[in-house]
């Protein structure tokens, strides 16, 4: 009896078994790299991504007020000016998951089964929770990364983005944008 209770404690205990992991940036708040690496069916295209805590859609409806866009192309090819340049900004949205298996539950509901029984546990086997990133790509006027190691504005594009970045998550209201003066 005392070993079938270690067992059932250290079954219980170690029963989560993670499946899927979504991506944490270790001392960061945003990550460089390329978006195909950071989900499949994304381009292969050098990218800035960070975590949207907000609800869906309201980042297009910053950058729609930021750049005054008006429903038009909002997210795809928004010209913005850096360092008397012009440059297009283009974003995606991407869903990443944190995915694990609860092997106790399943198990109970293999013997209930095996014992004539109906299952108390169906559906609960595993747990899901949903992450989204916002995936930022910036192109020159020569339709060149501006994120590439290479790039010239490489530094000020990330400066840049970090700044949008912060704009957008400390943003509440997005009219506000309207009336902020620009120096």
């Amino acid at each position: 009896m005392k070993n079938l209770t270690v067992l059932f404690f250290i079954l219980v205990f170690t029963s989560c078994i993670p499946v899927k992991i979504a991506p944490k940036f270790k001392n960061q708040d945003y990550k460089i790299m390329q978006a195909k690496k950071f989900q499949k069916h994304m381009p292969r295209e050098t990218a800035f991504i960070f975590k949207d805590p907000k609800n869906a859609g309201d980042f297009y409806n910053y950058i729609n007020k930021k750049f005054k866009l008006n429903g038009k192309d909002v997210g795809y090819n928004v010209p913005f000016q850096l360092e008397g340049q012009t440059l297009y900004l283009s974003y995606h949205e991407a869903e990443r998951t944190d995915e694990s298996i609860n092997l106790p539950l399943a198990v109970i509901d293999a013997k209930r089964e095996s014992n004539g029984n109906s299952r108390l546990f169906e559906g609960n086997y595993s747990n899901r929770t949903g992450h989204w990133y916002i995936l930022l790509t910036v192109y020159d006027e020569n339709i060149k990364n501006c994120l590439r190691d290479k790039h010239l504005l490489k530094a000020k594009t990330i400066e840049y983005l970090k700044g949008l970045q912060q704009e957008y998550l400390t943003t509440q209201n997005y009219e506000e944008l309207l009336l902020t003066k620009k120096s």
